[in-house]
């Protein structure tokens, strides 16, 4: 298997997923009557990220994830949403240099070593990079954002999460 399609389609699903749950976060403030941007403001535990920040942070590893498997330079984003019309815009521009991507570009990238800053001089191949760092921590960051707002009642399940399947 290419690996991109362990990192193209699954980034774009995921990302179409967090629109949807953007669309139902929103649909709920206003039949409860509060602001949807409170939401921006979020967070699980006061020493974690905000809601806005863990959907940038998701963003961002996506792009680092496809950028670092084939060797390209990823878009800088400034960090600097502060409604959800601007996380949506950030969300759309991922996607789009997500679909940038070909089957080629993967091509024979699985033993690209991929590194950061943090990992202080050290790589890991890409194979690994995707299995052990890029994947758990996308999710992770997903999983934050998606649980931040069942906990203020909007009505996700675990469809929503998942969503569409590639069935046969």
């Amino acid at each position: 298997m290419n690996l991109y399609d362990a990192v193209i389609p699954v980034f774009l699903k995921m990302l179409g997923n967090v629109e949807r749950w953007l669309d139902k976060a929103v649909a709920h403030a206003q039949a409860k009557k509060f602001d949807p941007e409170l939401f921006l403001h979020e967070r699980v535990a006061l020493d974690q990220f905000s809601f806005t920040r863990q959907v940038q942070a998701a963003c961002d590893q996506m792009k680092f994830t496809a950028a670092k498997m084939t060797g390209k330079t990823p878009p800088a984003h400034p960090d600097t949403e502060t409604t959800i019309e601007e996380l949506r815009a950030r969300i759309r521009a991922v996607a789009a240099y997500l679909e940038s991507f070909t089957r080629e570009d993967f091509a024979g990238c699985e033993d690209r070593p991929c590194g950061h800053g943090w990992m202080q001089g050290k790589t890991m191949r890409a194979g690994d990079y995707l299995d052990h760092f890029a994947l758990p921590n996308t999710y992770f960051h997903l999983a934050t954002v998606y649980q931040m707002l069942r906990h203020r009642g909007v009505e996700l399940g675990k469809a929503d999460y998942i969503g569409s399947l590639p069935f046969s």
